[in-house]
């Protein structure tokens, strides 16, 4: 220890240290700037390689959805051969059919999902179902529940149970645009505690997509979950569910605490005014 602190006294260190400080903040700053330089010239060339496949997807997509050509037909293209081994190129072309998914409806809806799944999209959307990286899951269910993909329910209902709450909450979206009320029955036994953003967004995903069929809410409120029997509750409230007073009416006999069955008598108020 002495002879540290002598080392130390002496100043001898003062030069190597600052020596190797140096070298290590111009490495450190040449290897950032490289870095830097690499992802600009990887996001000039990607926003280049969208414009140039944008122009070919363009033409595909017209053919396919108002030309009525079959996609056996154009899958025979040699540009369309060459480019769809990239995976850009595929990353791409299932932006555009998401977009004018969600700008069409009836018949040319149909024509996209078909191609999606003719073409293999619909295999990197499972993928992407498959992977372990919860951004990547998301995106995966966010495909294949607009494409209406219905196979694809139960492995999506699944993924619904994990705690990664943007993971569950898009999950649980995707199960009600799939499956109306299906898409959330299985959360009566459910045991965590589903908190108030997420309810919010169930709420939030039946008004969305119009949800006709509300058969099975009632179902929400024979839970030994609390805040499933609130949700069930708030989703009635909210969707002004009338048919559903009996059962309400049942729950503020046997309501489990004091707050439920004044949430209870507050709906079914609301409901009979």
């Amino acid at each position: 220890m002495r002879k540290l602190w002598e080392l130390y006294k002496s100043g001898v260190w003062v030069e190597p240290f600052l020596t190797l400080s140096i070298i290590l903040f111009i490495t450190t700053s040449i290897i950032l700037y490289l870095l830097i330089i690499r992802s600009r010239s990887k996001n000039i060339r990607n926003e280049r390689l969208r414009i140039e496949y944008g122009n070919v997807i363009e033409k595909l997509m017209f053919s396919i959805v108002f030309e009525d050509i079959p996609f056996s037909t154009t899958s025979q293209n040699p540009e369309y051969v060459r480019l769809s081994k990239t995976t850009f190129f595929r990353e791409v072309l299932m932006e555009s059919i998401i977009n004018l998914h969600k700008n069409y409806e009836g018949v040319h809806a149909q024509k996209l999902e078909e191609f999606y799944k003719e073409s293999g999209l619909i295999n990197d959307s499972l993928k992407k179902l498959k992977n372990l990286k919860w951004e990547l899951k998301c995106k995966g269910i966010t495909e294949l529940a607009e494409l209406n993909i219905t196979d694809a329910f139960k492995s999506i209902i699944k993924v619904s149970k994990g705690r990664n709450k943007t993971l569950k909450i898009t999950a649980l979206n995707a199960g009600i645009k799939l499956a109306g009320t299906k898409g959330i029955i299985h959360l009566t036994k459910h045991t965590h505690p589903i908190d108030d953003w997420t309810q919010i967004n169930i709420i939030n995903a039946f008004k969305k997509h119009d949800i006709g069929d509300t058969e099975g809410v009632e179902l929400l409120l024979e839970s030994q979950n609390t805040t499933v029997v609130t949700l069930g509750l708030k989703l009635i409230k909210e969707l002004k569910l009338t048919q559903k007073i009996p059962y309400i009416t049942q729950l503020v006999n046997r309501a489990p605490n004091t707050l439920i069955k004044y949430e209870a008598q507050n709906v079914l108020q609301l409901l009979t005014v």
